[in-house]
């Protein structure tokens, strides 16, 4: 006998919202799903339990009558401007939750072998210039973009400072999709990046869907959180006025440390066009974005023209992103890919532990993403652990 359910209205929506669905996909995915909210059709219990995994809903919650409360379990930073989001979706919950178990394996590690706080952390207040902030951190991370770029490509560039924000004392977690899943992409749209402070295992995460120059000024801007101590959820806006105050500080310290002003007004040659914002933006590895606030804050471009520029460029932007997205070739090299979603001082962290026998193989395995020895083996061959 097939047994049908009632399911609230309001838990379909929340449900279909949570997977980061828009109606098209959801009438797609569950054609039923018109029905189910009229009420003039039950779902079957097996016809709800793919609904629940397609949705990454947990299935007895589909049984309430009121969809639950999921706070966020960082504080929540973000602007969100015109992107309707009003809920986190699985996928950013998801996200979360990983890094958070990455990061207490890993303070639990740190204690363990005696390890000393992260220098840094907790530093700095946003009453600090951010200039004078920015000139501290371009010291620990070891590089100088007034003379020369950073490096050849903004692909460089991000692993230069990844590797060296690693080299500090940060875990370093880059990913476009949940854990190892790809069809579960993370939206930049709704968040793109977020840090979890920690004096042992301060974590930084950076959305890896996000275009290269994005994620650059991205890592930077969670950097500048973890000086500050506190964790956060990122939208990361160049030029946003709103928002928290720590966010605008965090934005004012990524800038300066890519474009220190004064070599924004000595560079500069009163080129607006996009060839002219290009040229700068290969010459500072930032986006044009990123271009056009710094030239705003060197009062090279009145406040006034900013915004119709901003918006002119952002529209450039998001199309180039775009068809190059759609002309992208596969995910690479696993092992290449799964050396930056963990950070790499974390997987040579468990790799060493596991063979030392402080943590289980089966432990290892779950931490790092691998079913099978072989490919922790190679994995660790990968991140440089023998």
């Amino acid at each position: 006998m097939t047994v049908h359910v009632d399911v609230a209205t309001t838990i379909l929506d929340w449900a279909v919202e949570r997977a980061g669905w828009d109606e098209e996909t959801a009438e797609r995915k569950f054609p039923q799903l018109t029905e189910w909210r009229a009420g003039t059709r039950r779902p079957t219990v097996k016809q709800l339990e793919r609904f629940a995994k397609a949705t990454h809903a947990p299935f007895g919650q589909l049984f309430l009558s009121a969809p639950p409360e999921e706070s966020l379990p960082v504080p929540d930073m973000r602007t969100l401007r015109g992107t309707g989001i009003t809920r986190p979706s699985a996928d950013l919950l998801d996200t979360i939750y990983q890094c958070q178990t990455r990061q207490s394996w890993f303070r639990d590690h740190a204690v363990e072998n005696g390890m000393e706080p992260v220098a840094y952390v907790g530093t700095a207040t946003t009453d600090d210039d951010p200039t004078v902030m920015a000139q501290r951190m371009q010291e620990v991370l070891g590089v100088d973009p007034r003379t020369e770029p950073l490096a050849p490509s903004w692909s460089a560039a991000f692993r230069l400072l990844s590797d060296q924000v690693e080299a500090s004392g940060t875990l370093v977690m880059v990913n476009g999709v949940v854990g190892s899943n790809t069809h579960r992409a993370l939206r930049p749209e709704e968040f793109r990046g977020f840090t979890l402070a920690d004096d042992l295992a301060p974590v930084v995460f950076i959305n890896g869907a996000d275009s290269k120059s994005a994620q650059i000024f991205t890592l930077l801007h969670e950097f500048a959180h973890v000086w500050l101590g506190g964790s956060a959820l990122s939208d990361v806006v160049p030029g946003e006025e709103g928002g928290p105050p720590e966010e605008r500080w965090c934005n004012a310290v990524a800038a300066e440390v890519l474009m220190p002003i004064e070599s924004v007004r000595s560079t500069f040659r009163g080129d607006l066009s996009a060839e002219g914002l290009d040229v700068l933006a290969r010459r500072f590895t930032v986006s044009t974005l990123v271009v056009l606030q710094r030239l705003v804050d060197a009062e090279l471009v009145p406040r006034d023209r900013f915004r119709e520029l901003y918006a002119k460029e952002e529209e450039r932007v998001l199309a180039l992103f775009a068809e190059t997205k759609e002309n992208r070739s596969g995910g690479g090299n696993f092992y290449n890919v799964q050396s930056q979603r963990l950070s790499r001082q974390f997987a040579r962290a468990v790799v060493a532990s596991a063979r030392e026998g402080g943590t289980s193989y089966r432990d290892a395995y779950k931490l790092l993403g691998t079913k099978k020895h072989s490919t922790f083996e190679a994995l660790a061959e990968r991140v440089g652990t023998r």
